[in-house]
C-alpha cells in the first residue's frame, strides 16, 4: 500500500508512538484514515526484555555506575539500570536547561512505546471532584468536560487494556471496568481493616494494568516481578505490543522510527498544518512528511516544544499561543512524604526463592477536602498513598557471625506509605525555549521552569502526619516520617502546558484537544491537562486521546479536514 512513506500525504501524522500515540494510530488506522506515527528513537524487540536475567550476567552486575556516565538525570528515575538503560535518552545528547534555583527532573525514553514499556502501571480515573475542582474550591479552572463525558472512553480503555482492581464504591475514586483483583498481602488487609475502623479511610489493592487474567491475546501476569525491564507474555500494557501493534495490523498505518520532530509545518493562506518537518536521528538529514491533520502525543514536554519551535510570521510566539498560555501550567505531582513502621505479629518469612512477586502495591483513596465533609484550612485539593506491607530481610540487624545471619534471614515486616498530591496549574510553572541550547540534531531546546508551592508543602505535612496516624492504628512500630517533597519531575507525571478549555483567552485547546488556532493541529496527550488530580494520569490521557480521535473521524467525514 505503501511507497516511499515521505511521498504522501496522509490523513493524520502521529508524532509519539506511547500510551496516547499508540492509541491515536489504532483508532484511526482501524477506521481506515491513512496514518503515520513518527517516533524519535528506535523499535524494540521482546528479544530485549531481561525480567529473567540474574543481575551476574550483567557487565557491571547492575553495580558499577559507568554506564550511567550519559544519563545522569535519566539514572534518578527507579526503572532506570543498567538492564535497560539504553532505552532511556541520552542526557548528553537531549539537554534542557533549568533556572539555578528550581531544578527539575525529566526522565524520558526514546523507543516505541516510550514510558509505556517501563511504567508503574498504575491506573486510576478521575472523578468531578477533580474535573470540576474550580468550582469546589475557587482555584483555577474548571474542566470543559465532566466525568460523565469521559465515563465512556475510560470504559473502553479499560476492557481493551485489562486493569486488575477491586471496587470501593468511593466517589473520590470512580470504580472501573476491573480484571480480578491481585491479592493484598496479610499486613495490608489489617491495615485496610484498621484505617477503616479509625478514620473512615479506604484501602485498597492498586489499579493496575497488569492482567490477572488472559485477556485479549495476553497471557496473566507470572508475578517474575521486575516489570520494567520488559514482559515476554505481554502482561502489562505496553504500546508497542497492543495497540500499535493492532494500528500496523490494519495496513493503514506506516510507522516511522528515528523521527525527531523539529517542528510543524504551516500553510500561512489557510491556516492549516501542512505535516511535519523531522531530523532523522540516525544520518541527521533533514525530512518533511505531509499529512491532513496533526496529532502530537510526544509527552507534554516534547509536544509543546514542538509547537513553540514552530513559530511562524502569523503566530510569532509558537502555534496555539494566541493567548499566551502555550507552556505555562506546568504539573507534575509532588512525592516525597510518608511513613513507614514494623508490623509485628505477622510471622512471614522473606526468601529469594518464594513468590509471588506482585509488581503492585495498596492504594488509599484521597479522604482531604471532599465535595462533602470538613475542608483544609492551610491547603486545597487533596492527596492518595501508594504502598505496602510485606517481609523482607533485614540486613541493618545487629551483631555479626551466626546471630547476625540469623537476624538477617528473620526478616522484617515492613509497612510504608508514600504520598502523591495534587500539583496546581500555575502560570509561573512554565516551559519556554531556550535561546542558547540545541540537542544533538540541532532542535532548540527546553528551559523548565517549575516549583512547588506552599500548598503542596502543606499538604504533604498533612500527608506524613496521616500516614503515621494510619500505621499506628495498625500496631506498626519504629515508625519514621518524612515530609519533605521530592525534586519536581519525580514523579514522572508532567501534565499541563496546553491546557484546554472552551475559551481561546484562557486555553490552548478545545474540549476535543484541538488548538484554538489552528483547527488541524491536536495534542493529545498530558499536555491538555487542566488540573492533575492527585491519581496517576496515563489511564485519563488514553481516554482522552480515544474520545478526541472519535470526534476527529466525525470531522473527516463531513469533510472538514480533506
Amino acid at each position: 500500500m505503501f511507497q516511499d512513506p515521505l511521498s504522501e500525504t496522509y490523513d493524520a501524522i502521529v508524532v509519539g508512538s506511547g500510551a496516547t500515540g499508540g492509541w491515536a494510530a489504532k483508532r484511526l488506522s482501524e477506521a481506515g484514515l491513512k496514518i503515520a506515527l513518527l517516533e524519535a528513537g528506535r523499535n524494540v524487540s521482546p528479544k530485549e526484555f531481561t525480567e529473567h536475567m540474574p543481575a551476574f550476567d550483567l557487565k557491571y552486575r547492575n553495580m558499577s555506575l559507568d554506564w550511567m556516565k550519559s544519563r545522569p538525570i535519566q539514572r534518578q528515575c527507579y526503572a532506570c539500570m543498567e538492564y535497560n538503560y539504553d532505552w532511556f535518552v541520552d542526557d548528553l545528547q537531549n539537554p534542557y536547561s533549568t533556572p539555578p534555583d528550581r531544578p527539575f527532573t525529566w526522565q524520558r525514553l526514546r523507543i516505541v512505546g516510550g514510558r509505556t514499556l517501563v511504567w508503574g502501571r498504575q491506573s486510576y480515573r478521575l472523578s468531578d471532584l477533580d474535573f470540576k475542582a474550580a468550582s469546589h474550591d475557587g482555584y483555577g479552572q474548571d474542566w470543559p468536560i465532566s466525568y460523565k463525558d469521559l465515563a465512556p472512553y475510560y470504559d473502553m480503555v479499560e476492557d481493551y487494556v485489562g486493569i486488575s482492581g477491586a471496587k470501593e464504591r468511593n466517589d473520590a475514586l470512580p470504580d472501573g471496568r476491573f480484571l480480578p483483583p491481585m491479592k493484598m498481602s496479610c499486613g495490608e488487609v489489617h491495615l485496610r481493616e484498621q484505617a477503616a475502623k479509625h478514620f473512615g479511610r479506604t484501602v485498597t489493592i492498586g489499579r493496575t494494568a497488569i492482567l490477572t487474567q488472559n485477556h485479549n491475546g495476553r497471557s496473566a501476569c507470572h508475578y517474575c516481578g521486575p516489570c520494567e525491564r520488559g514482559c515476554s507474555t505481554f502482561s502489562y500494557f505496553s504500546s508497542p505490543f497492543t495497540t500499535v501493534k493492532d494500528a500496523l495490523k490494519t495496513g493503514k498505518c506506516r510507522l516511522i522510527t528515528n523521527a525527531v520532530v523539529a517542528s510543524v509545518n504551516m500553510d500561512p493562506s489557510t491556516n492549516r498544518a501542512t505535516g511535519v518537518t523531522f531530523i532523522d536521528g540516525v544520518t541527521r538529514q533533514t525530512r518533511n512528511i505531509r499529512g491532513k491533520a496533526v496529532i502530537l502525543c510526544a509527552q507534554a514536554l516534547e509536544s509543546t516544544r514542538i509547537l513553540l519551535n514552530s513559530s511562524t510570521r502569523e503566530h510569532a510566539q509558537g502555534l496555539g499561543n494566541s493567548s499566551g498560555l502555550l507552556g505555562r501550567g506546568l504539573m507534575d505531582h509532588s512525592t516525597g512524604a510518608g511513613a513507614e513502621g514494623e508490623l509485628t505479629g505477622f510471622h512471614e518469612k522473606p526468601s529469594p526463592y518464594s513468590g509471588p512477586h506482585r509488581a503492585n502495591g495498596i492504594y488509599v483513596i484521597r479522604y482531604r477536602n471532599l465535595a462533602k465533609g470538613p475542608q483544609q484550612k492551610n491547603f486545597i485539593r487533596g492527596y492518595g498513598f501508594q504502598g505496602g506491607a510485606t517481609a523482607d530481610f533485614n540486613f541493618s540487624a545487629p551483631g555479626y557471625g551466626a546471630a547476625f545471619k540469623q537476624a538477617v534471614k528473620d526478616g522484617v515486616y515492613g509497612i510504608s506509605l508514600g504520598a502523591f498530591g495534587e500539583s496546581l496549574a500555575r502560570n509561573d510553572n512554565l516551559i519556554s525555549i531556550d535561546p542558547n541550547l540545541r540537542d544533538a540534531w540541532g532542535i532548540p531546546a527546553l528551559h523548565i521552569s517549575m516549583a512547588h508551592d506552599d500548598n503542596a508543602r502543606a499538604m504533604h505535612e498533612d500527608a506524613a502526619a496521616t500516614a503515621a496516624e494510619m500505621l499506628e492504628a495498625a500496631g506498626a512500630k519504629n515508625i519514621s516520617i518524612t515530609s519533605k517533597l521530592a525534586e519536581p519531575g519525580m514523579a514522572i507525571h508532567e501534565l499541563g502546558t496546553a491546557r484546554m478549555g472552551y475559551d481561546p483567552k484562557t486555553s490552548v485547546t478545545d474540549p476535543y484537544c484541538q488548538l484554538h488556532d489552528v483547527k488541524n493541529i491536536f495534542a493529545m496527550d498530558g499536555a491538555c491537562f487542566v488540573s492533575s488530580g492527585c491519581q496517576n494520569p496515563t489511564l485519563t490521557m488514553m481516554a482522552l486521546t480515544v474520545r478526541a480521535c472519535d470526534r476527529l473521524l466525525e470531522r473527516f467525514k463531513k469533510s472538514e479536514l480533506s
